[in-house]
């Protein structure tokens, strides 16, 4: 796999140092004061190892729209940020009880259960101070689309709502529409703001942003299948955090209902419909195409 998707993953890296870059700048230093810890969390979790396939989403979206990759990062961090403060948040006792995360102790293990939730509370609201600010856009219109965007995809109707259907889920079966609905609203949600993003900030027309909207759905549902394969199937070596926590928790996926090779089957199919969403792009949406591909076959 590594010769087959070289190009995409050199790509990936390249955006990856780019945005370390960019949210280093953008994070708040660590210095001797009583918030010390707390900032110490922020930058653990975020700038430790990670696809970064958010982010990455973000600039080549925007890319297509002739968005240049400095002025898609700032944007694309906020969303990282967003996506962080979700994983720390996640890996809470409360919630999915994780200890290890990207191949190292979760936030809450390293810096304890405070820090960690404030760590997450001041991801969040650092994401919405950046979309916010003049130097994302010098368009008001366009800023505040991409905070309502983010509002709409971090909140009730977004993660948030997904990830309470999901602990619900845990004590009541759902039915295989009732768990996609799940899986759109608590991954599918960022997959999608990130695709949107880049299509606000270039100001594209409804029809792109409808294509974008398609691909990512699309996406973001086979990259949750391909995650529950891997937790089903995969190692913690291989994939940097616990595998066969699904089933020993109960928790609702398509691998659970549907079984290993009909969720693979699954999988491939939404892979078929993310590609034809991009069609009217041509050639310029072709490492979106091989993203899709790649999305189903890594093994993290």
């Amino acid at each position: 796999m590594m010769n087959k998707f070289k190009n995409l993953q050199d790509e990936l890296e390249n955006v990856a140092l780019d945005l370390n870059e960019k949210m280093d700048v953008l994070l708040p230093e660590v210095a001797k004061c009583g918030e010390a810890k707390v900032l110490e969390a922020m930058r653990y979790s975020t700038l430790s190892p990670g696809k970064k396939m958010r982010p990455f989403l973000v600039a080549t979206t925007a890319s297509l729209f002739g968005v240049g990759r400095e002025i898609s990062l700032q944007a694309a961090s906020a969303i990282e940020f967003i996506h962080v403060y979700s994983l720390i948040h996640d890996d809470l006792p409360a919630m999915d009880d994780d200890d290890m995360r990207r191949g190292q102790p979760a936030c809450h293990i390293k810096f304890g259960e405070a820090a960690a939730i404030l760590a997450g509370d001041g991801l969040l609201t650092l994401a919405f101070d950046i979309l916010a600010d003049e130097s994302t856009h010098p368009s008001p219109n366009v800023r505040c689309e991409l905070i309502q965007a983010a509002a709409k995809a971090s909140g009730v109707s977004g993660m948030v709502g997904g990830q309470m259907m999901d602990l619900n889920a845990q004590h009541d079966k759902l039915t295989i529409d009732e768990i996609i609905h799940l899986q759109r609203m608590k991954t599918g949600a960022l997959f999608r703001l990130s695709c949107e993003a880049g299509a606000i900030l270039g100001k594209s027309g409804q029809k792109q942003r409808i294509a974008l909207r398609g691909y990512a759905n699309a996406i973001g549902l086979a990259f949750q299948i391909t995650d529950d394969l891997l937790d089903a199937e995969g190692s913690e070596r291989e994939t940097g955090k616990p595998v066969r926590q699904d089933k020993s928790k109960g928790k609702a996926t398509l691998v659970s209902a549907l079984g290993v090779d009909r969720a693979r089957n699954q999988a491939k199919m939404l892979i078929q419909q993310a590609q034809t969403h991009l069609e009217s792009f041509d050639k310029r949406a072709d490492i979106l195409r091989e993203l899709a591909n790649y999305i189903i076959e890594r093994k993290r």
